[in-house]
């Protein structure tokens, strides 16, 4: 039966996918011409097509009954899709970007999440995120960086160009702090001072706030906890992924991390997530023995 169902969750994926993709590439081609207020126009449209996607999916969740979800967002009523926001999360599986697009649905603007490079070359949605305005960034090591020098501005640069289209209407950017989906092994090999958490980064968040903290009306703190351990894809469709625990915090951005000082900006948004970090690694100690 649970493979009946993962066959049938896939299918509705699939179709959901290809159908809004198909559209949204008859728009992707037409922006190679389009320019000014009329590309602002398209791209507005194109992101409506995100928001079909997304509600094709939390349609499916309820429908198929994949996941049991409890919610935690007691200020849900202080946001509006008119706004600007950064949101942040923990990362764990494949199924968070899905989980966050379907219950962020309709109480913020669509989300537009920070991509590894490598996506761009998947067929078809990677050129169509990167027209969307997804920052895409990339992986690189210190010794990269010492080798060529010009790695370091390359996000910045990609970064600060997607803002700049960010601002023409609202939208949500999710950025996964820890960069990378958390393991046991990851955490190991980090030796992560966090129990449930990998080290958050700050560079992309940081060149946000230095490009939009104008714009942004808040910071969005979301923490996901699968009790059960965190699924596959396969055990999230199949619907062996029994239970979620989702909880929704909001921050107004401190004054210190919006000065124009590069060195005393970096210093105050690094204690002030790490401040949120402590607590998110906490309420996970807590849902998890709470599920337990």
């Amino acid at each position: 039966m649970r493979t009946i169902k993962g066959l049938a969750a896939l299918t509705f994926i699939t179709l959901n996918t290809a159908m809004v993709w198909s559209v949204l590439w008859f728009w992707v081609i037409q922006r190679l011409w389009t320019k000014g207020d009329a590309l602002v126009a398209l791209k507005e449209r194109m992101d409506k097509i995100i928001w079909w996607w997304t509600g094709g999916n939390r349609w499916m969740l309820k429908k198929f009954r994949l996941i049991s979800s409890n919610i935690n967002w007691k200020d849900i009523n202080e946001v509006s899709i008119e706004h600007w926001y950064l949101v942040i999360s923990n990362h764990q599986s494949w199924t968070d970007i899905i989980l966050l697009q379907s219950y962020l649905y309709g109480h913020l603007p669509p989300l537009k999440f920070f991509t590894k490079q490598q996506l761009i070359w998947v067929p078809g949605i990677g050129l169509a995120m990167y027209v969307l305005g997804f920052p895409y960034v990339k992986r690189v090591t210190k010794a990269q960086i010492k080798a060529n020098p010009d790695l370091r501005t390359a996000d910045r640069n990609n970064i600060t160009q997607a803002c700049e289209g960010f601002k023409n209407h609202p939208t949500s950017i999710l950025n996964f702090l820890e960069g990378t989906r958390r393991t046991e092994s990851k955490q190991i090999a980090q030796s992560s001072e966090f129990r449930h958490l990998l080290k958050p980064k700050i560079g992309g968040i940081e060149y946000v706030i230095k490009d939009m903290g104008d714009y942004l009306d808040k910071l969005i703190d979301v923490t996901i906890v699968y009790p059960g351990g965190a699924p596959t894809f396969w055990e999230f469709v199949t619907g062996q992924c029994e239970s979620v625990e989702i909880v929704v915090n909001h921050y107004d951005i401190p004054k210190e991390v919006l000065v124009d000082n590069d060195i005393e900006r970096r210093s105050s948004l690094a204690g002030w997530i790490k401040g949120i970090w402590v607590t998110k690694d906490q309420l996970v100690d807590d849902l998890t023995r709470h599920s337990s």
